[in-house]
């Protein structure tokens, strides 16, 4: 077995692994995404620690070494420990008793194999003790993370019949770390067993969806949810891959990171029916919905040739965030290097609030009403058709 070089991630850890393995030797080794990633050479920012020790034997360890503890997830047997200022979660290993395709019960056990089977994926199931000696109790993580394949621990199908949301994470595993072919086995059973996401919250799918389109490279995870028919179950408003793709390779060219939310909007870009839909079902929080909701139903005009009044313009009416995703989504459809210059004077340009407010006027003898409301849509088209430029009391004169 491969032994990891001291991360540092470990050394920030090592006041928990200390107490832990001071109360039982052996009884508490790194697991899943840590360990994963540090043998990809990836970044790691979650640290999960698996250990034998029952969570009441964790709390009085951890306070016992001055280390606060919280009990964050106590029904599965998880508590989230903080040293340093920094968190880790320490779960007992456990065994399932019972699942319904949302959640399980558990039982804790002291058998680290026992533990590994209920994990979802075999590259996920890998350990390391303190000092970075690796365990793979599966016996096919490690080939699995060489090969770059998402293989389901055991039977895929009892694996998504415990936790249909794993039918996402074997795509949004794979467009983060797979290569190649998908696994056959755990394709077609995430295809046969695909109406079980039904049952799952929405929000658990949301963030599923933005975890995958985060990735650099989604495609290849997006074409297969396609064609198995996961994509249309979850999101039948999808209008297909053919702007992703190019919104994809636009990003690749300018070196700009992934956005996520761009992304997901182009699968229904100009469907404002769709993207309401979409924002409804899956509750989206307000910047989510606007993200979504504003660039497909809003009517400010985007023509190619824009000016940069009238660049400024759409800033202030929409914001410069819509105005960048719409100028983006417009870049990428037509190859047009001329929406550059929109992205970058809508992210450079500040929004500025008009001088001439409705206290003003009220304080010059104009009444509540109609009449107040007129005089400041009068100034404000004035105030927009000078650039911008009009000032308070120019503004004042006018009205």
């Amino acid at each position: 077995m491969p032994q990891l070089a001291i991360q540092p991630w470990m050394i920030a850890a090592r006041r928990v692994m200390d107490a832990l393995e001071a109360a039982r030797p052996g009884s508490a080794r790194y697991v899943g995404g840590c360990v994963r990633n540090a043998l990809l050479g990836e970044p790691v920012s979650d640290i999960d620690i698996a250990t034998q020790l029952v969570p009441d034997e964790v709390t009085q360890v951890m306070r016992a070494a001055n280390i606060a503890v919280h009990p964050t997830g106590i029904e599965h047997g998880t508590l989230t420990v903080v040293a340093d200022h920094t968190p880790f979660e320490v779960t007992t290993l456990r065994r399932d008793v019972e699942t319904d395709g949302r959640r399980a019960v558990v039982a804790f056990t002291q058998d680290w194999e026992e533990d590994a089977q209920r994990r979802d994926f075999r590259i996920n199931a890998l350990y390391a003790d303190r000092d970075g000696h690796v365990f793979d109790p599966t016996g096919g993580g490690l080939d699995d993370l060489a090969a770059r394949r998402i293989v389901f621990v055991g039977d895929p199908e009892t694996r998504i019949r415990e936790d249909y949301l794993r039918i996402l994470r074997f795509f949004r595993f794979y467009a983060w770390y797979g290569r190649g072919a998908l696994d056959g086995a755990g394709l077609a059973a995430c295809a046969k067993l695909r109406v079980g996401l039904e049952g799952i919250s929405v929000e658990r799918i949301w963030m599923e969806t933005k975890k995958l389109c985060a990735a650099a490279e989604p495609i290849g995870a997006l074409e297969a949810m396609g064609s198995s028919g996961v994509l249309a179950q979850i999101f039948p408003e999808a209008r297909g891959l053919g702007l992703l793709r190019k919104l994809v390779a636009l990003e690749s060219r300018r070196g700009s990171a992934p956005d996520a939310l761009l992304r997901f909007l182009s699968l229904v870009w100009k469907d404002a029916a769709a993207t309401r839909a979409i924002a409804n079902r899956l509750k989206l929080s307000n910047e989510e919905r606007n993200r979504i909701v504003l660039p497909a139903e809003d009517g400010t005009p985007m023509p190619a040739d824009m000016t940069p009044h009238d660049v400024r313009v759409a800033v202030y009416r929409v914001g410069a965030v819509v105005v960048m995703d719409l100028a983006k989504l417009a870049w990428a459809e037509s190859g047009d290097p001329a929406w550059a210059d929109v992205v970058e004077l809508a992210e450079a340009w500040p929004r500025p609030v008009m001088p001439l407010t409705g206290g003003d006027l009220l304080a010059r003898e104009f009444t509540p009403g109609p009449l107040l409301g007129e005089a400041l849509r009068k100034a404000e088209t004035a105030w927009i058709a000078s650039d911008f430029l009009l000032s308070r009391d120019e503004l004042l004169r006018l009205v």
